[in-house]
């Protein structure tokens, strides 16, 4: 039988930086926000993008800078949808039903993390600290940090393609 190897250098190397972003506002106003403070032209996609089936959707920003060659994406981490919640038989309150909310995470090992930029590029980007100062510098942003995508487990996840 016939080993085989595989070398770091068969796959290829993902060209991204990854930003963190804490903040309570809702997606469409910290894409305005980003768009005044980087010059960014963030713009929703029209499909939101959905994993196992339709039981996560996560809405996603993206701007195609070709004229730097940069796509910038910024995404939702978190997805609330609700569900019918049915008591069990022989409970005191068994006639009672309800909806609660279930969250669902992009990447669920940053469960705090409320939303992520991922600035791809084919060449070298300018300085991730640069545009996260600038990201802190706004007002309804609580913290915002780089992530090295090669520690997530569930970086997968970060292919929007």
């Amino acid at each position: 039988m016939a080993v085989h190897k595989l070398f770091e250098d068969d796959f290829e190397e993902d060209n991204y930086t990854l930003i963190a972003i804490h903040c309570s506002t809702e997606d469409y106003r910290l894409a305005y926000l980003l768009n005044t403070n980087l010059n960014l032209k963030l713009a929703r996609k029209r499909e939101d993008l959905d994993y196992n089936y339709m039981e996560a959707s996560f809405s996603i920003y993206e701007w195609n800078d070709e004229e730097n060659c940069v796509t910038w994406n910024l995404v939702a981490n978190t997805s609330k949808m609700e569900v019918e919640q049915t008591a069990s038989a022989g409970s005191l309150f068994s006639d009672q039903q309800g909806k609660r909310t279930v969250s669902k995470y992009l990447i669920p090992e940053r469960k705090r993390v409320d939303y992520f930029i991922k600035i791809s590029s084919e060449s070298y980007i300018k300085s991730s600290k640069i545009i996260v100062s600038k990201i802190n510098a706004i007002a309804e942003v609580i913290t915002a940090y780089s992530l090295n995508p090669n520690q997530l487990k569930s970086k997968n996840n970060l292919i929007f393609e």
